[in-house]
């Protein structure tokens, strides 16, 4: 099989461990008596995490290798996963109680953090070495295709396996993950292109070359990850449903929030060889009508829709960034590029939690106004990046 086919599936596979908790957070929070804001800095340390560590797996793995450095991020997705669901089973025992077991819980989420964030950055370096550089964009918009089918098919198994218990889908991520290292140890090549990669100094975050975009990647990540906290709760408060259905209707929604992802970037932006200006010219508009329909929608189909506008923003803007980042620069620094990408990514991932349970505490709708707002300010800077950068 060929190494791309390969490292789509070992993405997928990722994406499908991590997607699974999706609909059972917000449920498995509050039952182990969490408020929202507890429950969201949870994701947000596990950022943390990212934001600190992914430019030196970038770096690392320009040194030592792709191969190694994914199984690192994979195989410690699992360990910490393990003792997420640990800590919380001890919290619904009775064993760990109040504080302790939230502080037991965000310890599992830093470890999975500091460990798991070598896995992106790498993979996207990896594209780099077997793509052409024409080919880049839609090299890189296979990385979120095999992400829109991992929040297709995660979500819907996640709500699928909390009919056995809210633990039960966190269990399974783990596993899911040491099936995905063992794959990639026996089936994915170490990229050719890596070996002969010439040596040069590192880029740096204020680099003319990349920062534009990294602060493209921020604004967009942030404004999707305040609402992507907050919407199972969304679901859960606007159409007053029980603990026990709301993992299915939300899981229902993100299938939908998936499918449209994947059918961006794994057959539109595949199949017209879009380039990166015109994602990133499409993009923000398209997501901010997204959130724009959050704030009104009062039922099952409008808020579907919703978030089926903010998955067809995102998945025209997150390959915009990614391919238009490798591209901007040389071979030799492609992982360190991909780590950079990454931590801005993550500062967002980190700030998004916080910002949308923060404000969702104050009031519900608060998290798609706020997420509206971003876009829209970051239009016009985008915008002139793209007139410099024609197609």
């Amino acid at each position: 099989m060929r190494p791309f086919f390969l490292l789509f599936v070992a993405l997928f596979n990722s994406i499908l461990g991590l997607s699974i908790l999706f609909p059972i957070l917000a449920p498995l929070g509050r039952e182990l008596g969490l408020g929202e804001l507890q429950i969201s800095s949870l994701s947000a340390g596990y950022a943390l995490m990212q934001l600190l560590v992914s430019p030196y797996w970038g770096r690392r793995s320009e040194k030592i290798g792709r191969k190694p450095v994914l199984l690192t991020g994979i195989l410690g997705f699992s360990l910490s996963f393990f003792a997420f669901a640990g800590a919380a089973e001890l919290g619904k025992r009775g064993v760990l109680t109040g504080h302790a077991v939230y502080l037991a819980l965000l310890a599992s989420r830093l470890i999975g953090g500091t460990l798991s964030s070598a896995t992106l950055p790498t993979a996207q370096a990896y594209v780099a070495d077997v793509t052409e550089r024409e080919a880049r964009t839609s090299g890189m918009a296979v990385i979120g295709a095999a992400f829109g089918l991992g929040v297709i098919f995660g979500p819907a198994i996640g709500a699928g396996l909390s009919t056995f218990g809210l633990l039960t889908p966190v269990y399974a991520s783990a596993g899911f993950a040491i099936v995905n290292a063992l794959f990639v140890w026996w089936r994915l090549p170490e990229p050719a292109r890596h070996a002969t990669t010439e040596e040069g100094p590192p880029v740096r975050p204020t680099d003319g070359r990349v920062w534009p975009l990294l602060a493209t990647g921020l604004v967009a990540t942030l404004s999707s990850v305040a609402m992507e906290q907050t919407v199972a709760f969304y679901f859960q408060d606007q159409l007053h449903l029980d603990e026990a259905s709301t993992p299915r209707v939300v899981g229902m929604a993100l299938v939908v929030y998936g499918l449209v992802a994947v059918f961006i970037q794994g057959f539109v932006i595949r199949r017209f060889e879009v380039t990166p200006a015109t994602l990133l010219r499409l993009g923000p508009p398209i997501a901010l009508a997204g959130f724009v329909l959050f704030v009104f929608a009062n039922d099952f189909w409008s808020l579907t829709a919703a978030l089926a506008l903010q998955g067809a923003g995102q998945g025209l803007v997150l390959p915009g960034v990614t391919s238009a980042l490798s591209l901007s620069v040389g071979d030799h620094e492609q992982g360190t590029v991909a780590g950079l990408n990454s931590s801005a990514q993550a500062l967002a991932r980190m700030l998004g939690p916080l910002a949308g349970g923060g404000l969702y505490e104050i009031a519900p709708h608060y998290p798609y106004a706020f997420s509206a707002v971003l876009p829209a300010l970051l239009m016009l800077p985008l915008f002139r990046w793209v007139a410099r950068h024609p197609d």
